[in-house]
C-alpha cells in the first residue's frame, strides 16, 4: 500500500494537533508534504479521515477507529528501525560455515577454533573445501564465509585482504643433496611434489616456473597439503609450498625452509563473503572476528 513512517506520523500529528498548519511545524515538514501526505493517507483508507470545521479538523469515525492501530504501527517501525540487533557469541549456539583450503584448516583454524572457545563456547564451526561451487554457496547462505585464494569472484562479493603469501621450497631436514642454499640446477634435478587443490594460489608456482622456462621433475601429485610435509621428512622429495604452510609445519615435522631460486609472485589470502549478508549481525561478527585474529 506504499505506507511509510512518514504518512504514519501525519495521520497522528493531525489527529493530535486537529490542524495541518501546526502538524506540519510539530513534524518539521513542509504544509505541502503534509497535505499531500493526508491525500494519500484519503486514498488509501478510501476515506476523508478529518473533516474541516470550526473547531479544526475533525477525524471521522474511520480515523477514530484506526487511530490505536496507526499508533501501534509506528512504534513497531520505529522500534524496527532503532533497534539494532547484537550477536552475543557468549550466549550463542550459532553454527558458522566456513569453506577455506586444506593450508587455512592447518595454520588458521586451530587459532580461530581456540578463540571462539573463550568467547563463544556454544558457537560451532563446519569446515567445507574451497571449490568452484563456492561462490554459489556464498550466495545462497549455504556458506557464511570462505577464507583463501578465490581470484575469480564476480559481482556481488565482498572480500578483505587478510595476509601475503610467499612461496617457499619444504626439504627433509636430513635430504642428502640439498645443502643450506636451493640452486637452480638442484631445483630442475630433484623430484617434486605438485599439490592440484583448489583456492591455494599454487597455480602461481607453476605458470611462474614455466614462463621462467623451469620444468619440475614432478614424482607426486596430491589432491591437498595435508600430507606433503610427513612426506618432504621422510623422502627426498622437495614441495614448493606457501610460507605459512611451511613455518607451521616445520615445527612438528624434521623439515626444512629454503628460498626458491627462481621468482615467485606472492597472492593475497583474503576472506571472501556475499553482499546479500554484508549486513548480517553475526556474519558480520564472524568476519571481524577473522580479520582481528589474521590480519596483518
Amino acid at each position: 500500500m506504499g505506507f511509510d513512517l512518514e504518512l504514519l506520523s501525519i495521520f497522528d500529528e493531525i489527529y493530535k494537533t486537529g490542524n495541518v498548519t501546526r502538524a506540519a511545524g510539530n513534524l518539521g515538514l513542509p504544509q505541502s508534504t503534509v497535505s499531500l501526505g493526508l491525500g494519500k493517507l484519503r486514498g488509501h483508507f478510501n476515506d476523508r479521515l478529518f473533516s474541516r470545521t470550526a473547531k479544526g479538523m475533525v477525524p471521522t469515525p474511520r480515523a477514530q477507529n484506526a487511530i490505536e492501530d496507526v499508533r501501534r504501527a509506528m512504534q513497531a517501525l520505529q522500534h524496527a528501525l532503532e533497534d539494532q540487533p547484537v550477536f552475543d557469541p557468549a550466549g550463542s549456539l550459532r553454527e558458522f560455515r566456513v569453506c577455506m583450503t586444506d593450508i587455512s584448516e592447518i595454520v588458521l583454524l586451530p587459532r580461530l577454533l581456540n578463540h571462539l572457545r573463550e568467547i563463544g563456547p556454544g558457537i560451532h564451526v563446519e569446515i567445507s573445501k574451497i571449490s568452484q561451487d563456492s561462490p554459489a554457496e556464498l550466495a545462497d547462505g549455504s556458506v557464511d564465509l570462505a577464507v583463501g585464494f578465490m581470484p575469480h569472484l564476480e559481482a556481488g562479493f565482498y572480500q578483505q585482504v587478510l595476509f601475503d603469501q610467499q612461496f617457499v621450497c619444504l626439504v627433509a631436514a636430513a635430504h642428502p643433496r640439498v645443502g643450506e642454499s636451493l640452486s637452480l640446477d638442484t631445483l630442475r634435478r630433484e623430484s617434486h611434489i605438485r599439490v592440484l587443490s583448489s583456492g591455494t594460489g599454487h597455480a602461481i608456482v607453476d605458470k611462474s616456473l614455466a614462463q621462467a622456462g623451469v620444468e619440475r621433475k614432478i614424482a607426486l601429485k596430491l589432491p591437498s597439503f595435508l600430507g606433503v610435509a610427513r612426506i618432504v621428512a621422510q623422502t627426498e622429495l622437495l614441495a614448493i609450498v606457501p610460507f605459512r604452510y611451511a613455518s607451521e609445519v616445520a615445527a612438528s615435522e624434521a623439515v626444512r625452509l629454503l628460498p626458491v631460486p627462481v621468482a615467485l609472485p606472492s597472492f593475497q589470502v583474503k576472506q571472501h563473503w556475499h553482499e546479500r549478508y554484508h549486513a548480517d549481525v553475526s556474519n558480520r561478527w564472524l568476519r571481524q572476528t577473522v580479520a582481528n585474529l589474521f590480519l596483518e
